[in-house]
């Protein structure tokens, strides 16, 4: 039973309401975890928080500036952080706890968020057997971005009793029958795989720089925003590109990866041992990505103390992969409309 529950599993504890959700729609749930959604409960904050000694509500009157109904949709500025309760709340009564994660069109539109619960001095976590609500702190670093009710930005991977995350060893023996990495060069697992930037042709476009005073992002829309009103392409000079400070770029590994039917895969968000900048805001990979033929990974990246000049082949990630509890019935892919398979440099499904 150990190891990260999968599809079957979030539609049982859904079934017996571990999982209560509002406005229940069975596509939230992906093969290794469940879309979380925005309710129209909303708050301005003077700071971030956590509530490590009591509820979230008990200090939202002290540290909120105005509250706000997100039935009609809001705009979220710049650099101001919001607070937002999630239609979902947990009930888990059994060995089940886990994390949440930005998904992949959150993190490329540069948006900063983190889910906080009841009595946790952590973000992101959740405890075990943790029973409450759930709330998402959001704060947009690049755009203005209308957010309404129903808007999905998070999502939730639970485990049973403990993470199985696999060592260097194991990764090796299974990418030497089932490939878990695609490259022209040799495949490097250390502390998970490790995976390096394509900047390999200076004629090419390799990276999308986001422009500043764009228009409003309208979230809930997909492929209406004209993304030259947005993002600046950028090519390789010498192969090499400047991360200039505070600016945020989307870019691709050089290497495809692909994550197996029985397991699940994180990218892990920031190593000071590979640069000062942060990697890749959107961790989780369901199982399925890159199936069988390998997917490129889409790394979003900024660097907040100076600029940084990086090299093509230069490593910039690494992902872990851990065990599910058993193979997942429904993976990664067309069946459940996923946006980023078989991606090459990708902005979010927002832009045209």
């Amino acid at each position: 039973m150990n190891g990260s529950l999968t599809y079957e599993d979030y539609k049982n504890l859904i079934k017996n309401k571990q999982i209560i959700s509002k406005n229940y729609n069975e596509s939230s749930i992906q093969p290794s975890s469940v879309d979380l959604t925005l309710s129209n409960e909303c708050y301005e904050l003077k700071y971030s928080f956590l509530s490590p000694r009591g509820k979230i509500r008990n200090k939202l009157k002290s540290l909120s500036i105005k509250k706000y109904n997100l039935a009609k949709g809001l705009v979220f500025k710049k650099n101001r952080t919001y607070l937002v309760r999630l239609n979902e709340k947990l009930n888990l009564n059994s060995q089940i706890k886990g994390k949440c994660n930005p998904k992949s069109s959150t993190g490329r539109l540069d948006i900063f968020c983190r889910t906080i619960l009841d009595n946790s001095n952590e973000y992101e976590k959740i405890p075990l057997k943790y029973k409450g609500e759930m709330f998402i702190e959001i704060t947009c670093k690049s755009f203005n971005i209308k957010f309404s009710e129903g808007d999905t930005l998070n999502q939730m991977r639970l485990v049973y009793n403990k993470n199985i995350y696999l060592n260097d060893k194991q990764l090796k023996k299974i990418n030497s029958t089932k490939k878990l990495c695609f490259s022209k060069k040799e495949v490097t697992f250390e502390n998970g795989l490790k995976l390096s930037i394509d900047l390999s042709n200076n004629k090419k476009i390799c990276a999308y720089k986001s422009k500043t005073n764009s228009p409003i992002i309208n979230f809930s829309k997909s492929k209406i925003h004209n993304h030259h009103n947005y993002w600046e392409p950028i090519k390789p000079k010498n192969n090499t590109l400047i991360i200039e400070k505070n600016s945020f770029y989307i870019l691709k590994s050089k290497e495809k990866i692909c994550i197996p039917p029985n397991l699940a895969g994180e990218m892990i968000p920031y190593d000071t041992g590979i640069g000062d900048f942060r990697v890749h805001y959107a961790g989780f990979f369901d199982p399925g990505f890159g199936h069988p033929e390998g997917s490129f990974a889409v790394l979003e990246v900024k660097t907040h103390e100076v600029s940084f000049i990086i090299e093509d082949g230069q490593t910039i990630a690494r992902i872990q992969y851990e065990k599910l509890n058993k193979s997942s019935s429904m993976l990664y892919g067309k069946r459940i409309n996923s946006n980023y398979q078989n991606q090459k440099l990708a902005l979010s499904k927002h832009f045209i």
